[in-house]
């Protein structure tokens, strides 16, 4: 909606600062190890937390922009699209607060940019979407299809912990784990995202009901 568009690009610009110093500090991390630039670049785009927040910054962006800008502003405008996004940047402060907040102790800018990526982000685009975004399209079944970009995710980081050995987070590390663990793990994380995902179309109906019955009344 044109009149929440001062509102998303606040919030891509805070989403493209967290990201931007975030990967900094990766940049920063792995130069300490002598590793290099690439190899920050490389730990920086293996977890979720940072891909999910890349897509929240564009879909903000594309809100703020507004749908004359090509095709994939439209892409990102579509109430599927930023649903399922909201799905994911959910599921990442869930996971992270209840899960991961405990293992590490970031301080200064590193601090900073943790609390952009998992506090700060996750509530305002969820604030943005139930304010800002059309919802009378949702349907059920789009459910099942948002889970194509978690499970998605679950093989690339697979795939990158075969070949380097590394994994970005606890629950899928095969070293300490295994993969029978590991994949029951991801069984039970995929249900945490349907789970959210099924609640945010109630929630989005249930508001495109109350939105249809208002009009009705005043018309």
């Amino acid at each position: 909606m044109p009149r929440y568009r001062s509102l998303a690009a606040f919030g891509s610009l805070l989403g493209w600062f967290g990201l931007v110093l975030q990967l900094w500090y990766s940049i920063r991390i792995t130069e300490a190890r002598g590793e290099g630039l690439l190899a920050g670049v490389w730990l920086y785009l293996g977890f979720y937390t940072i891909l999910t927040n890349m897509l929240v910054a564009k879909a903000l962006a594309a809100a703020a922009l507004g749908p004359g800008h090509g095709p994939v502003v439209r892409f990102f405008l579509r109430p599927g699209v930023q649903t399922a996004i909201a799905m994911s940047i959910a599921i990442v402060s869930l996971i992270y607060n209840l899960m991961l907040r405990q293992l590490w102790h970031p301080t200064g800018g590193l601090l900073l940019a943790d609390l952009i990526v998992h506090d700060i982000m996750p509530p305002l685009y969820l604030l943005y979407w139930w304010i800002a975004v059309p919802k009378h399209g949702l349907q059920w079944p789009q459910v099942l299809v948002w889970q194509s970009y978690p499970a998605g995710y679950f093989f690339y980081v697979m795939l990158r912990g075969a070949g380097n050995g590394w994994y970005p987070y606890p629950f899928f590390d095969v070293k300490a784990l295994g993969y029978p663990y590991v994949l029951l793990n991801a069984i039970a994380v995929l249900m945490a995202f349907v789970a959210v995902g099924i609640v945010l179309v109630a929630l989005g109906r249930w508001q495109a009901r109350r939105q249809r019955a208002a009009g009705l009344r005043t018309a």
